[in-house]
């Protein structure tokens, strides 16, 4: 899935790994939409459903399970990023399709590309 022309929230609480993904989808031709808590990521997928969604997993402690929640809910194709790999997820996420930091665009696009086709 080719991130070229989609609004992509970002859920990312470090800010050098938000600038550096900024960069990349922003020269990929995406346009992100970034949120550094768990609020500010609710409050932006209410106010416009984005095209797609990286989330990552422990956000200030906290788990991003219940955005990831409301996206499947949604219909919104959505990944997780992450240092602790795919293993941790809670079982009705174990499914979601999860890049391992550090990450680069291609991995992102293969594991967006699998989000959106349910495997």
């Amino acid at each position: 899935m080719s991130v070229a022309d989609l609004t992509i929230l970002v859920l990312e609480d470090e800010p050098i790994i938000a600038f550096a993904l900024e960069d990349v989808l922003i020269d990929a031709g995406a346009l992100p939409q970034f949120a550094s808590s768990l609020a500010k990521a609710e409050a932006l997928i209410s106010r416009s459903l984005p095209d797609a969604a990286i989330l990552d997993v422990n956000v200030h402690g906290e788990k991003s399970y219940g955005v990831a929640r409301i996206l499947r809910k949604q219909g919104v194709p959505f990944i997780f990023a992450t240092g602790y790999g795919a293993s941790a997820h809670e079982a009705d996420l174990a499914d979601i399709p999860t890049v391992n930091k550090p990450y680069d665009l291609t991995a992102i696009e293969h594991a967006l590309t699998a989000a959106r086709n349910g495997t």
